[in-house]
């Protein structure tokens, strides 16, 4: 019988699956400190006091991308080619779901619907990847190679999912409440199935790098589709509630180095 500890120990100790899996980590932190650099440069006037906190969570992602490809190096690896079905942000974009890169390259201020977008955006974005970092703080925070690195993001992640709910909170007492609401269901609905999609696929590939038996990839899919199945029933809408976080202000601060991992 295998869990999530022993398919996580399997990745990490084979270079091939772990070269794909740091990756594909990487690249998504980078397109993630892109995007927020942009957003925090073309802040409307009337939310121009959220700069500072949109700016670190690029910050923030920006290390993580660098985290991870450290973590290469020090294996004496180089970043693989990212397979495009495991392209969590690029699948979200073509659903429609956040802002995408065609506005956030034109130099035009957006607009406090764009800044909604941006927030219930990252809010569901960042549930799925606080939860995915408590699982391997909770497995692998003690690992001699990679248990630094899951701390550090584990912690900035629920940061920024902290940041999600008070910002969000304070719009929604501005009168945006039900606009916030509906775009928080249109991105969790959206978002369960990509995260499917993109879980099958990068399983796919571990599968092969790892020559998984056909029974050991089936079972993993079946219980990938099973957490899917419970998303979509109403699991979903832990992602859409709001609530006021213990962490007031959690971006407030300049974002922290990681100078070991430079």
């Amino acid at each position: 019988m295998f869990s999530a500890r022993s398919l996580f120990q399997e990745i990490v100790d084979n270079d091939d699956s772990y070269r794909l899996f740091c990756s594909i980590a990487a690249s998504g932190e980078a397109q993630g400190g892109w995007e927020n650099g942009r957003i925090a440069a073309l802040l409307p006037a009337s939310q121009r006091d959220l700069a500072p906190k949109v700016a670190r969570h690029g910050a923030d992602e920006d290390k993580h991308g660098r985290i991870f490809n450290a973590l290469l190096r020090k294996r004496g690896l180089t970043p693989a080619e990212v397979p495009v079905a495991t392209d969590y942000t690029m699948l979200l974009e073509r659903r429609g779901i956040g802002l995408a890169h065609a506005t956030l390259r034109r130099d035009e201020a957006l607009t406090e619907r764009d800044v909604i977008t941006y927030l219930a955006h990252s809010r569901v974005t960042e549930q799925r990847a606080a939860e995915q970092m408590l699982m391997l703080r909770k497995y692998f925070g003690d690992h001699p190679e990679v248990g630094k690195a899951i701390r550090m993001i584990c912690q900035d992640e629920e940061n920024h999912l902290a940041y999600c709910h008070e910002e969000l909170l304070r719009l929604a007492r501005a009168g945006h409440g039900r606009t916030i609401q509906r775009i928080l269901q249109e991105c969790a609905l959206a978002e369960i199935a990509v995260h499917r999609d993109v879980s099958l696929a990068v399983m796919a590939h571990m599968g092969r790098i790892l020559r998984w038996p056909k029974a050991k990839s089936a079972v993993l899919s079946a219980g990938i589709m099973a957490l899917y199945g419970y998303e979509r029933l109403g699991g979903w809408r832990r992602m859409v509630s709001l609530r006021m976080p213990e962490r007031r202000d959690a971006l407030g601060g300049p974002a922290t180095s990681a100078p070991e991992f430079a």
